[in-house]
């Protein structure tokens, strides 16, 4: 009995198992659309991230596939210096391990991976990023100076690290320009500054990259896999630099980030200079009709498309004599939406062309400075 009673649980479970479908894992890759502007690529980057190799919790290689498949340009491998937890487990003494390891597989996978090292002291001057590294093990030094003029000698790029990180606040929880960063400053050292850090925005950075002239930075500080910290299949994104190049390589992004032709890109905001943030915006939107005619208190729906990855917040900044527009509209990621325009009765018979004004409350130009646009419209006015 018992032998027939296992046959007949064998009999059940063996066609269940055929009837279950091969269910193979892609390998894919999501482009990232933000368009480029007049005269340069936007690269998508990520200047600061962690590995095994000091107190992150994945291979190198990984990383680069990660950075494969979110729709990534460049990575820059920082592992810490100084903190080296894993150092019992994995070898330490070689502070170029992980981008030794990861630029090979970058080569099928056509991700360009830059050495560089996170100098992690305390504050002041707290944590410097310096990529475009040869050698991070002459940077481990006693005397932070002394590391800061190593990575120079190799012709570094340096920039101040998450400036607003609570570890390293004074009580009162003011972030603060220290005369080291001065120093730095006046020297040529300080490059760039990370006005966001994973999920931290800080407008006192923010500021000081506009007023000093600084390359604006914006990056996952990542340790755990990327999934780990966010919801990648739900729409989620690492926060990343927009780099504004001339071409797709090492060089020519090093050569932006000098001339600081740079912009964050974090959840669903950008912040940046005007120059770069309103070419994006206006390569993104397509009106597709802009010519209406409007009779009376007549209603005209307009259509705009958004071809990019962000969507777009308007908010209007004043009122129109002759039309009514919306207060508020969304121009949402890769999707056309309706606009409504509705006359007053009031104007005058004729043409106009009008400058509907507007602002994109998620395009930052300055701490809580939105970017300023106008859609323009032909509008004939008949009785």
């Amino acid at each position: 009995m018992k032998k027939l009673f296992a046959l007949f649980i064998i009999v059940s479970i063996v066609p269940l198992a055929l009837a279950l479908p091969e269910r193979p894992v892609t390998q894919a890759r999501t482009e990232i659309n933000i368009p480029n502007i007049p005269g340069y690529l936007t690269l998508k980057c990520d200047f600061h991230m962690h590995t095994v190799f000091s107190d992150g919790l994945v291979w190198p290689t990984v990383r680069v596939e990660e950075a494969w498949r979110e729709g990534l340009d460049a990575i820059a491998f920082t592992d810490h210096i100084e903190y080296l937890p894993h150092a019992k487990d994995i070898s330490t003494n070689n502070l170029n391990r992980a981008a030794d390891i990861a630029i090979p597989a970058s080569k099928d996978l056509d991700i360009i991976v830059i050495r560089g090292s996170e100098i992690s002291r305390k504050m002041p001057p707290g944590h410097l990023n310096a990529i475009f590294l040869t050698n991070a093990t002459v940077l481990a030094t006693t005397d932070w100076r002394d590391a800061v003029k190593a990575a120079r000698q190799q012709g570094a790029f340096i920039f101040w690290n998450h400036p607003g990180w609570e570890k390293q606040l004074q009580d009162d929880g003011i972030v603060r320009w220290y005369p080291e960063h001065t120093e730095l400053y006046e020297q040529g050292v300080l490059g760039g500054i990370e006005v966001v850090n994973h999920r931290e925005y800080y407008p006192e950075a923010h500021r000081w990259a506009l007023e000093k002239k600084l390359a604006i930075l914006c990056n996952s500080d990542i340790h755990p896999p990327m999934s780990m910290d966010y919801h990648l299949y739900a729409g989620d994104h690492r926060p990343m630099t927009l780099v504004f190049a001339k071409e797709r390589t090492p060089e020519a992004i090093k050569e932006a980030l000098l001339n600081r032709r740079t912009a964050a890109y974090a959840s669903n905001e950008l912040i940046g200079s005007e120059e770069f943030l309103r070419p994006i915006f206006e390569k993104s939107i397509r009106l597709k009709k802009n010519q209406i005619t409007l009779k009376g208190k007549q209603r005209v729906l307009l259509q705009i498309a958004n071809d990019s990855d962000i969507d777009y917040l308007l908010e209007r900044t004043e009122d129109l004599p002759d039309i009514a527009i919306p207060k508020k509209l969304t121009l949402a990621a890769r999707k056309t939406v309706l606009f409504d325009v509705r006359g007053k009765g009031t104007a005058i018979p004729g043409k106009k062309t009008l400058e509907l004004p507007y602002k994109v409350t998620n395009l930052l130009v300055g701490p809580n400075e939105p970017l300023p646009i106008s859609i323009v419209l032909d509008v004939t006015f008949t009785k």
